[in-house]
Order: structure tokens, then C-alpha cells, then sequence
């Protein structure tokens, strides 16, 4: 089966702290994530001055501030991005970040091969942002927290004209986004460049909330990849999501769930998330292929369980074979059970003695 992507999302957890940001770059590479994923933003692009924090921004940070106030701790300085791009090739991990804003999408796309472009729940219903992250070609993972299959729709229809655009035109009307969409070239670009992630905004997420079962819907609606962004408490739901089928899993963690900051509590500590990456492996490995067919394993066994037609007493050559005096007994490896009818009412070929296996 394909191996399911998993991002170690260190988001802000490092509390813009640089020591603490590189430390969990070892802590992901360690649990044997592919990738470790950071988040790029100049509060003054991202937030105006009077936003109001989430309330569980708040509760888990346990200081009363506004949004901008908050995410000005949370930066980091641009130049500290290519030590953790440099620390990511070291730890031989990927390395990616979400941009939250124009001047950050425009610094990361220039300077970074990222494999993958992440556009945050939030930025769904922007459309001229996600105009500018197709416009960069790269392959795009798309979070859809808090919107339905309405906005996933007109995100990608946009994403799609900006693809197949490849260069921003001058005039955009609003059916080119419809008709990109619906066009057989939208269709397939969007198949190759888009995984689509579920996800649950709230942190932590309730289990009663989680609604697995809209993967399922996402992906046969729209014949994409599609992943799961966990923001729930442990990593029951990051497992059941890979059990389904998520091809790419997002999971938040911290160096110590104690830290203050508005994620930490929602996130897995570093035992946990290499616990959680294990079982996914295993997963992966039990599930194995489509084909069903008797392994390496069971070839061993096959004529030591299974039966053959043997004689149940003498029978002489020329005799004809009855059910009285043909039985069904273990090993394997004569004739099968399966031929009984074929042969009934046929004459013997030889003698047989008592339990000869025919």
C-alpha cells in the first residue's frame, strides 16, 4: 500500500524560541515523521491589532491578549528559517511550513524546494491567496476546517485555474474558476497536486466532532488524495484517519504539554508521537496488498491441515470408487476432496491398501 505521509506539525510550539524550534526537529526525525512542519507569518500581515484571541487560544495559553500580541511571540526571524531548513537536511527529514500571509508564502516559494505548499483551514475562503499558491505550481495540501463541501469546492476551482494559468491574468471572471473546475485538464491537475485534509478546528478537537466518515465523502466527491488534520487529544483519531485511507496525517506536538501557548495542550509529546507513528507503520504493514493468496508463511502448512481423498479400506484394482470406500484425511498434497465427483463410479486404476492416500 502507499505510505501514509506523516507531518510532525511543530506549528508555533516552539514559542518562538530558536534552541526549542531545532530541538524539535530532532524530537520529529527521531519518531520517524516524514516531514516537520512550521508556520511562516509577520503578525502585522496576519492580524490587525484589535482581533480577539480564539478562546482556546486563551484558556491554553493562559494570558488574556489579543491575536496580534500573541503571534508577535510566535515569530520567527526569517534568516532562523534556513538553519531549520539546513537542521531538517542534517536529521534527513522534510522540511515545510504554512504561510499565513503574501510576504511569507512569497519568502518560502523563493527560497525553500518545499514538497508540499499547506494552506491552513483559515485561508480556505481566500481566494486570492489560494490563487497564489497555485500560481507557484507546487503541489498543494489543502486543510478544510470549519467550511463544507460548497467552499472545498469553489478553494478548488480556484486552485485549478491558477494551475492551469501557470501566470496571473490581467481580467479574472468568475465562471474562469467554474470552468477550470469542471474541465477535464482542472480534473487532473487537481488529482496530482492536491490532497485534501479533513480536519476538525478546535483544540483540542472532540471526539464527537471528528466525523471520520467526511473523508470518505471528500475523496469520492472530488477524486483526490485526501489526509486528516488531528487536532484531538492523543492519537486515536490520527490512526483510525490512516486506517481509512488518509494518505497524508497532520499531527501537532511539543516538547513538554506543560508549555504555555495556544496548542500545546492539543499536541503529543514526543513518546507519544513516535507511539503513534509506529502503529501506523505496523498498520501499513499488516494491510499489505489487494491480493489474496496464501503467504510464505502458510505454504508450510497448507498439506499438513489441509485433506486428501484417501481409502477408507482395501480397494482392489478395477474396483470402482464409492463413498463407502473413500474418506477425507489430513495430509494434504493427494487428491483433493474437491474431485470426489469426478472420480465416483470411475474404476481403479491400482491397488490400493487401507489409508493409501489416493
Amino acid at each position: 500500500m502507499k505510505k501514509t505521509y506523516i507531518i510532525a506539525e511543530a506549528g508555533v510550539n516552539h514559542n518562538g524560541n530558536k534552541k526549542l524550534a531545532l530541538e524539535l526537529i530532532d524530537i520529529a526525525s527521531e519518531s520517524g515523521a516524514d516531514a516537520i512542519k512550521f508556520q511562516t507569518f509577520k503578525a502585522e500581515n496576519l492580524s490587525t491589532p484589535y482581533a480577539k484571541q480564539a478562546s482556546y487560544q486563551s484558556l491554553n495559553s493562559g494570558v488574556k491578549e489579543s491575536q496580534y500580541q500573541m503571534l508577535k511571540k510566535l515569530e520567527l526571524e526569517s534568516d532562523f528559517y534556513f538553519d531549520l531548513e539546513s537542521k531538517c537536511k542534517e536529521k534527513n527529514i522534510d522540511f515545510l511550513s504554512t504561510a499565513f500571509d503574501y510576504d511569507s508564502l512569497n519568502f518560502l516559494v523563493s527560497n525553500f524546494n518545499l514538497k508540499y505548499l499547506k494552506v491552513p483551514s483559515g485561508e480556505i475562503t481566500n481566494g486570492p491567496f489560494l490563487l497564489s499558491h497555485a500560481l507557484t505550481g507546487k503541489n498543494i495540501i489543502l486543510s478544510t476546517g470549519m467550511s463544507n463541501l460548497k467552499e472545498i469546492e469553489k478553494a478548488l476551482s480556484i486552485l485549478a485555474f491558477g494551475y492551469l494559468k501557470k501566470n496571473k491574468p490581467k481580467k479574472i471572471l468568475k465562471e474562469d474558476f467554474t470552468n477550470a473546475f469542471n474541465s477535464v485538464e482542472g480534473k487532473n491537475i487537481l488529482k496530482k497536486k492536491v490532497t485534501i485534509l479533513h480536519c476538525t478546528s478546535d483544540y483540542p478537537a472532540k471526539i464527537n466532532e471528528i466525523n471520520l466518515g467526511a473523508m470518505e465523502t471528500i475523496r469520492d466527491k472530488f477524486n483526490t488524495d485526501i489526509g486528516y488534520s488531528d487536532h484531538s487529544e492523543g492519537f486515536i483519531v490520527s490512526l483510525s484517519a490512516a486506517i481509512l485511507g488518509a494518505s497524508v496525517i497532520e499531527k501537532h506536538f511539543t516538547k513538554n504539554k506543560k508549555l504555555k501557548g495556544p496548542d500545546h495542550k492539543a499536541s503529543l509529546n514526543p513518546k507519544e508521537l513516535k507511539h503513534m507513528i509506529t502503529l501506523i507503520r505496523e498498520f501499513e504493514t499488516l494491510k499489505g496488498s489487494k491480493i489474496k493468496k496464501p503467504s510464505k508463511s502458510e505454504m508450510k502448512n497448507l498439506n499438513i491441515v489441509r485433506k486428501s481423498i484417501v481409502a477408507k479400506e482395501i480397494i482392489k484394482k478395477g474396483e470402482k470408487f464409492t463413498e463407502k470406500n473413500l474418506a477425507f484425511k489430513r495430509p494434504g498434497g493427494g487428491m483433493s476432496p474437491m474431485n470426489l465427483w469426478k472420480i465416483l463410479g470411475t474404476k481403479s486404476k491400482k491397488d490400493y491398501k487401507k489409508e493409501d492416500i489416493i
